[in-house]
């Protein structure tokens, strides 16, 4: 039976929580000037996220694998849906520009009324976020288009994750692989460093790019930094996608011992979101440690995308995303949700990212609003559509 590492350390979590609530309680400060004290509500949520996380991964293969083309029983009916959405939504862009023209553009123009319009929209949107009681209804045929566009885009990425996961498993590229390392200390230390160096790649594209960043900001929403926020984890990261640790595989590493490997990782990633922790000393050279956590939580401008790495440091030194804790940190995203709804922690840049989908009005958008960076996409996203949260990059 294989044992999860994460899951027997849970006690051990709880314990640490009550620990720092009570060294919290011992060294009190003036109420709201510690963000690192518990609020119920945060603690709560964070907790339901944990718990969601664990549960997530047992729900999605349910429901994934039969549609999962390839593989399972109704994955040529995603694939079929998909292209249909995405037919009807160009049918619908052709029509939509026609009424809008009156004929059809040359190949690689822009009318100069539409680029007037265009030019209008890119005002807008400098312009303060209107309410959203004060917007005005978008038609019927408006809607049914961006729903199409969605669909389109949700059926396309939904297929290019599920495909993804089943042809970079750890079995598959373990049995293709002539080198076995077996379980001596060298392949321990293959696996483990191994892992944390993927893990800065991946963990650095979450912020990066938006479909990855939709599902990693869940664990940046919360406005508190305390043990319990360690546990506010994501729970749709199957329904995107990252360089597989299965690689490691390829190099001889054996399935179990990446699998030992994450959760060596992430149990270490554990104690580092704390703010009774000053400095470590000499060690914050290497290793990644609660000040250098610190600042990769922070919404301060300058440690927006820094301090990537899981167990060591060294990564983010080497590739110029270090810096280093310099000045108060302010939790959060760079637009609050403030929701502790936990369904709206796990969804809400999905929502944003089906909003601005819905509204764009042609493929090259739609696309960059789900692969290209936060800042960029709410930079770029249509006017009149709601700034629910953003895409700040924190």
């Amino acid at each position: 039976m294989k044992v999860d590492l994460t899951v027997l350390a849970i006690p051990a979590y709880f314990a640490a929580i009550g620990a720092e609530y009570s060294w919290q309680r011992a060294h009190p400060v003036e109420p709201g000037t510690r963000a690192g004290d518990y609020q119920t509500a945060d603690t709560l949520a964070s907790l339901a996220m944990g718990l969601g996380s664990l549960v997530a991964p047992y729900v999605a293969r349910k429901a994934l694998d039969p549609v999962t083309p390839g593989k399972g029983r109704y994955g040529r009916a995603l694939l079929a849906a998909g292209a249909t959405a995405a037919l009807l939504t160009t049918v619908g862009d052709v029509v939509r520009r026609r009424v809008r023209d009156g004929r059809l553009p040359e190949p690689q123009t822009v009318p100069d009324d539409v680029r007037e319009v265009q030019e209008e929209l890119a005002a807008l949107r400098l312009a303060p976020a209107v309410p959203r009681a004060e917007r005005p209804a978008r038609s019927l045929p408006r809607r049914v288009h961006g729903g199409l566009a969605v669909a389109a885009v949700a059926g396309g990425a939904l297929t290019v994750s599920t495909v993804w996961a089943a042809r970079t498993s750890a079995r598959s590229f373990f049995d293709r692989s002539w080198l076995d390392l077996g379980t001596a200390w060298p392949a321990w230390a293959a696996a483990i460093l191994g892992w944390d160096f993927i893990y800065y790649w991946n963990h650095r594209f979450m912020h990066e790019s938006r479909w990855l960043w939709a599902v990693h900001v869940a664990h940046h929403s919360s406005q508190r930094y305390n043990l319990s926020t360690a546990l506010r984890q994501p729970v749709a990261e199957s329904v995107t996608i990252a360089i597989p640790y299965s690689l490691l595989a390829l190099a001889g590493v054996r399935p179990a011992m990446i699998e030992q490997a994450r959760a060596l990782n992430l149990i270490y990633q554990f104690w580092i979101h704390t703010e009774a922790i000053r400095t470590i000393g000499p060690f914050e050279r290497v290793l990644n440690t609660p000040s250098h956590h610190r600042v990769h939580h922070g919404s301060n401008r300058r440690y927006l995308d820094r301090n990537h790495g899981s167990i060591l440091i060294i990564w983010d030194k080497l590739f110029g995303t270090f810096e280093p804790e310099s000045e108060p940190v302010v939790y959060g995203l760079t637009r609050n949700i403030d929701s502790y709804n936990p369904v709206v922690i796990g969804t809400h840049e999905l929502v944003d990212i089906a909003r601005d989908v819905a509204g764009a009005d042609t493929w090259r958008d739609r696309i960059s609003f789900l692969v290209r960076g936060p800042g960029w996409a709410y930079a770029h996203r249509p006017a009149g559509v709601p700034d629910h949260e953003p895409a700040g990059v924190a």
